[in-house]
């Protein structure tokens, strides 16, 4: 396009005027690919193809006539015919035009009917009515008469009797010598920009000028709005004359100011309701295929238009069709996402072949709407919805017309929100189903009035003005302020929802040209450390949102900003976010509170200055064509004089020199700044070159004074060491909870903010800290630049040095250690010779190899800064330096390590000044010092933020099985389980002969619970365990396993499997001393030694006061919120140190008779096997009695569940030995409620009377009575345990 071209195309306010109608040259001929069935309908009913009657001027270059698309649009339905008996009223719609290069403009078009005076098209109208009516009397045998008498018709001429006006027959029969013929036309406009308003009244006036007497000609108005009619400069308004109407054109100019829009968002709410609004403004940020139904053409434009613009700075990149012509229908089949709209009349076939379950659905007219399944909520949906209805209050928009027709009396919505009726196939229907609807194009409705769009003044007018008082011009302007708020809304979502979108933005590191030819293989977000750092209510939205086209978009437009100009949509909306932080600074916590929007007001003063006065005005109409006379109406739109309107007029060369401001293209003309009004976001037009320019830099430091040099660090400074300390502080009330609120840290407003979004905030402060006085910022994070700057320098002083296993990372170490497995059991002591004869270790002797097992160890992790940097570049899911720096900053302070690795890091002070300015606050040594013992602070708490966090991240776990010094060896084959807070194993066999192995496996979280044992194989398979560890070598969180226990056929309870509860070792135990706990035997248990019935120190009431503490733990447990309770807690206080089995088991055993003088032992789950026997031959004498009482019917059922409890256990627990097999059914009877009901029927059998001495719990009366009702207290409580501890049982 020449530069010329491109000045034209922004002077002008429309490019073309266009009629379009019935060519009486060609005559009638039938539009075959309207989607509609021809035939079966009569004459004036069918769609016959219309052409483009007259379009001025000829054609301009910069936008080629497009003679097809015009066409179709200005008259979707095609050209139709009506009599007098039928609706005439003229409709104003808007349509778009998409170009091949993407390019979209506007037009306009207003249908009315005219008369038809062509004698001979009336005759051959007629012609065809007495064709139809003769092919419908020759058919009546075939059957289509009988369905034609359907209509409770006689015989076709009483069928079209004209006594039956209201019967749709009869409007659709012709007979010229009783009635009018009229045929449709269209005036419409081409506009560059959507000025639906001023289009619309100008439409509308030319038209009803046409039927009325004037002094001027028709050509004259229509060459003022062609050649006279100039657009507004941006930032400008401008007034023109529209039949004695002052009409306002403005547009928006500041560099921060949304783009312009001039369609109705108060009708488009008042249309569907604000619910319906964001399911389907949620649909369309998730790039669903949208499928929008009304009967209006206007309303199907004003839905997709609304709908899109509240998309902003995002932009729908896939098909958009608002209008969908009936010859286009088969788009509809497109495998893509799109927004289409079909008028209702042609929605009964091409729906029928649609998947409802993947399209949403909006029936516009019905305000009804059919999602797509699983569509995530958007974020804090509730709160958005609140502060619309707040703003449509406050400017006169009733909320209730806002909200669904089934919502009014208070009724929620249901997932297809109040849809009358479902077809089989899913789609919805209502009554008589919106998708069969009569076929009538135009034709109103019976009952709700005309329903076309042609009124000014009606409801279908391109800004609908409801409830606002004034003149036209007053109107408008109220409509412009809803607009201008409600988008401010919106857009306030997306600027608080990615607020820090730009630390996870990847930069390439080539060139343009090299990027972009490899764009589609090349991550450009981070999106796993984005998540991170999100709340966990929104993760469902966001997941899926940053997966789009749209989103993607956006990004590619940050990075090519690079490169090139900036977008002006990515420029609005990089000014909002930077907004937010100057309004907030960049201390701004991140809560999930929602924020409302504060830019209303601001931005309304941009436009009320605009539209307190013009700038301009267009020159009015003046007589164009020197024979004209003063015209006689005659009811039909004259063929306009096409010399007149395609003469160029003479001062446009002078009106280009004075228009230096329209060099841009339209797209981006609307920078232009409104310079006498200065909101928070508006910058004069001085200080925009510096945004636009790549090159420009911002005032340096050094340019200031020195006094003020040294007042603006110290306050900066000052301001991050406060920051720091409000952070700190945050972060330590949030850990400590309500104990916090009690003793006055904090007020309980500032609860339940989540951890991430703390630890996130944290994070942003430190890279505000490392960015502070920088010579030179490398890449997105100024503190991983630092951390590899650093790192650089560790590994050239430490050539040297042979390379440790311990300091690879996860996948490094892993190939170490499989070198070093025949040894990784060995002492400290050995591990020097084992290293040096390596070859010839599987070689050794049987004495030399059993002492290495029997002599497991630990060996401890480093605690250095370059190994928890090197175990971060191993994460596979981050992308970008923002990222390491991230999970770096989490992993340090979930091991407690924060504040001593950055104090190592700030320690070379040789790097510092390397990278640092003087003034910098890293080198200011006091703040420095305070800012560490803030964070050093933190270490009070436990965080689990790395862990929380990464969830996908495959991580190395080391596990060393400590034997006892009895049985160090076991032929068989060993394996372990292991289970935590995200997820468990499968079986991991031991390799066999080692007892120390590391295994790699996605993120586990804090490990619970570990199962262990073997297959019972060779001739020694006996294997006495003591403790077994467990450790993360990258968070090196260490867990020990307590067990003292043989795993072993004839050995102790005769179990190869246990369950093993783990318990944390804490960071300040060393692995010298964990190794020395871990080889001493929790409890002796052995065959050759007695077991004690009870602990001899414990007491009735102490035992009482145990178990009362241990339901109360549990109790507590479940009244947490929810977000703080886990399935790990719960194995610990069911099973570990102090849990209930524990306790139960030392309850039963008191006054338990285990000693017998010939055999074995007994154990408790010898008796609860006896009770199982006495229990089922009870029930075998209840079922023989014929009538039971409840409380018997109720014993019945208890008896029976714990027999199936006990059966299911013996069966599936073959492995298990005694022990665990009561832990098990201790375990699954509290989960199934059937702990407390079942202890006083045990108590009364047979068996607790011979197996328990009278003070037992189960004997005393009143002990049994305590144990009941405090194990009640449970009863109300869900139990939902590990797969580890119910073993995948389910009665």
């Amino acid at each position: 396009m020449s530069s010329q071209a491109t000045l034209n195309s922004q002077v002008r306010f429309a490019d073309y005027f266009v009629v379009c109608g019935l060519d009486l040259s060609s005559g009638l001929e039938l539009d075959v690919i309207s989607g509609e069935s021809q035939q079966s309908c009569s004459p004036i009913e069918r769609s016959y193809k219309c052409k483009v009657l007259a379009h001025f001027p000829e054609n301009l270059p910069w936008n080629p006539f497009d003679h097809q698309s015009v066409c179709m649009l200005s008259l979707p339905h095609g050209l139709r015919f009506r009599t007098q008996k039928q609706n005439l009223e003229s409709e104003f719609h808007s349509f778009i035009i998409t170009k091949e290069d993407g390019a979209r403009c506007y037009g306009f078009s207003l249908v009315f009917f005219e008369e038809v005076s062509d004698k001979k098209l009336c005759s051959a109208m007629q012609t065809l009515q007495a064709m139809h009516l003769t092919e419908l009397s020759s058919s009546r045998h075939s059957g289509r008469m009988r369905a034609f008498n359907t209509d409770n018709t006689r015989s076709l001429p009483r069928h079209f009797k004209l006594s039956t006006p209201l019967s749709k027959a009869a409007q659709s029969y012709y007979d010229s010598a009783k009635d009018t013929l009229y045929s449709s036309k269209s005036l419409s406009l081409i506009c560059q920009l959507p000025f639906v308003h001023a289009a619309n009244k100008f439409l509308s006036g030319l038209y009803q000028y046409s039927l009325s007497s004037g002094e001027l000609s028709l050509e004259s108005y229509v060459y003022n709005i062609l050649h006279q009619v100039p657009l507004p400069l941006p930032g400008r308004c401008l007034t023109f004359n529209c039949f004695d109407e002052l009409l306002l054109l403005q547009r928006p100019g500041n560099i921060a100011e949304l783009p312009f829009f001039d369609f109705s968002l108060r009708a488009f709410f008042e249309l569907l309701g604000v619910d319906i609004a964001i399911q389907l403004f949620t649909c369309l940020l998730l790039e669903h295929q949208v499928l929008l139904y009304s009967s209006v053409y206007q309303r199907l434009m004003l839905v997709a238009e609304c709908s899109s613009i509240l998309l902003f700075p995002f932009s729908w990149p896939h098909v958009y069709v608002p209008i969908l012509p009936s010859s286009l229908q088969h788009f509809l089949d497109a495998p893509v996402p799109f927004v289409m709209g079909l008028h209702q009349s042609a929605t009964s076939h091409p729906c029928a072949s649609v998947d409802n379950q993947a399209i949403c659905h909006v029936d516009i007219d019905n305000k009804r709407i059919h999602l797509p399944e699983e569509l995530p909520p958007f974020p804090q949906r509730s709160d958005f919805i609140g502060e619309i209805l707040e703003v449509m209050q406050r400017y006169g928009v009733e909320p209730d017309k806002c909200r669904p027709a089934g919502d009014r009396r208070g009724g929620g919505l249901r997932r297809k929100l109040s849809w009358s009726q479902e077809s089989e196939s899913g789609l919805v229907c209502v009554e008589n189903s919106f998708m069969s609807s009569s076929l009538t194009g135009f034709l109103p409705s019976p009952t709700a009035g005309v329903m076309g769009m042609s009124r000014s003044d009606s409801e279908s007018n391109s800004l609908m003005v409801l409830d606002c008082q004034g003149s036209p011009q007053e109107q408008y302007a109220a409509e412009l302020r809803f607009n201008n708020a409600i988008r401010e809304v919106f857009l306030n979502r997306f600027v608080h929802i990615f607020s820090a979108y730009e630390h996870f933005v990847i930069h390439p590191n080539q060139d343009m040209e090299q990027w972009l030819n490899c764009r589609e293989s090349m991550q450009n977000f981070d999106k796993a450390t984005f998540l991170s750092d999100q709340p966990e209510q929104q993760l469902p939205f966001l997941s899926r949102f940053i997966e789009t086209q749209m989103f993607a978009t956006l990004i590619d437009q940050k990075i090519l900003s690079a490169w090139q100009p900036i977008e002006p949509s990515l420029r609005v909306f990089d000014k909002r976010i930077k907004l937010l932080r100057t309004r907030y600074g960049d201390s701004l916590v991140r809560t999930p509170c929602y924020e409302p929007c504060t830019t209303i007001t601001d931005s309304e003063l941009l436009l009320e200055k605009r539209l307190s006065g013009a700038d301009t005005m267009a020159p009015i109409p003046s007589e164009i064509c020197s024979n004209s006379s003063n015209r006689v109406p005659s009811g039909l739109f004259p063929v306009l004089n096409r010399d007149a309107l395609n003469k160029e007029p003479s001062h446009r060369s002078r009106r280009r020199s004075s228009g230096q401001w329209r060099e841009r293209s339209i797209h981006s003309a609307e920078t232009t700044p409104t310079s006498e009004v200065a909101p928070s976001f508006a910058e004069p037009v001085q200080n925009q070159a510096p945004v636009l320019n790549k090159t420009a830099k911002q005032p340096k430091i050094t340019d200031m004074s020195p006094a003020v040099i040294a007042q603006t660090n110290w306050s900066f400074v000052e301001k991050l060491l406060k920051d720091c300390k409000v952070k700190t502080k945050r972060m330590l009330v949030e850990k400590m909870g309500s104990e916090a609120v009690e003793l006055g840290h904090a007020e309980p407003s500032i609860m339940g903010v989540e951890e991430n979004t703390l630890v996130a905030s944290l994070c942003d402060l430190l890279e505000r800290v490392w960015s502070h006085g920088l010579h030179k910022k490398q890449g997105k994070s100024a503190l991983w630049s630092h951390l590899l700057s650093f790192q650089e320098l560790e590994e050239c002083s430490d050539t040297s040095k042979p390379i440790s296993p311990n300091f690879l990372t996860p996948d490094l170490s892993s190939m170490a250690l499989e070198r070093e497995e025949p040894t990784s059991g060995g002492s400290h002591s050995g591990r020097s010779s084992a290293r040096s004869s390596r070859s010839s270790s599987r070689r050794q002797s049987p004495e030399r190899r059993d002492r290495s097992i029997h002599e497991a160890t630990l060996r401890p992790l480093p605690v250095s800064l370059t190994f928890d940097m090197r175990n971060v570049l191993a994460m596979t899911d981050i992308k970008t330096h923002i990222g390491y720096a991230r999970a770096w900053v989490r992993l340090a302070l979930e091991k407690k390590l924060l504040s001593k690795h950055l104090r190592t890091l700030l320690m070379d002070s040789s790097l510092l000044k390397t990278l640092y300015k003087r003034y910098a606050f890293l080198r200011c040594d006091d703040e420095k010092e305070q800012f560490l013992y803030h964070l050093l602070t933190l270490n009070a708490v436990d965080y689990y933020c790395y862990t929380n966090t990464y969830t996908n991240t495959k991580l190395p776990y080391r596990i060393v099985i400590f034997p006892s010094r009895k049985s160090p060896l076991t032929t068989a084959n060993l394996w372990v389980s292991v289970t935590g807070t995200l997820g468990e194993t499968s079986q991991i066999a031991v390799p066999h002969g080692f007892l120390e192995f590391v295994f790699h496996h996605k993120n586990l979280g804090l490990l619970t619970s570990m199962r262990v044992g073997h297959d019972n194989y060779g001739a020694s398979p006996k294997f006495l365990v003591e403790h077994i560890v467990a450790r993360n070598e990258v968070t090196g969180h260490t867990f020990k396993f307590p067990c003292g226990k043989w795993l072993g056929r004839g050995m102790d309870d005769g179990s190869i499997e246990r369950l093993l509860v783990g318990e944390m070792v804490p960071r300040h135990v060393d692995s010298d001393e964990l190794i020395e706990s871990c080889m001493t035997p929790p409890r002796c248990r052995s065959p050759s030694i007695p077991r004690r019935s009870v602990d001899p120190k414990l007491s009735t009431p102490d035992m009482q006061q145990m178990l009362g503490e241990t339901v109360n733990s549990i109790v507590k447990h479940f009244l947490r919120p929810r977000r703080s309770q886990d399935k790990g807690g719960l194995t610990q206080l069911l099973c570990g140190e102090g849990g209930l089995v524990p306790c139960l088991e030392q309850t039963f055993l008191l006054g338990f008779k285990s000693a017998r003088l010939f055999g074995r032992n007994l154990y408790l789950w010898d008796f609860f096997a006896r009770v199982r026997d006495q229990f089922e031959i009870s029930l075998v004498d209840s079922s023989n009695s014929s009538c039971l009482e409840e409380e018997q019917e109720a014993a019945a059922a208890v008896m029976r569940l714990y027999c199936r409890l006990v059966e299911g256990i013996e069966t599936q627990g073959e492995d298990l030995g005694k022990e665990g097999k009561l832990q098990l059914l201790i375990c699954l009877a509290a989960r199934d409620h059937l702990l407390h009901r079942m202890i006083p029927h045990i108590a009364a059998t047979r068996a607790c009377a011979e197996m328990f001495d009278e003070n037992s719990f189960l004997r005393d009366a009143s002990l049994c009575s305590f144990l009941t009702l405090i194990l009640e207290s449970l009863d109300e409580f869900d139990f939902i345990l590990e797969n580890s501890l119910t073993k995948g049982l389910q009665l």
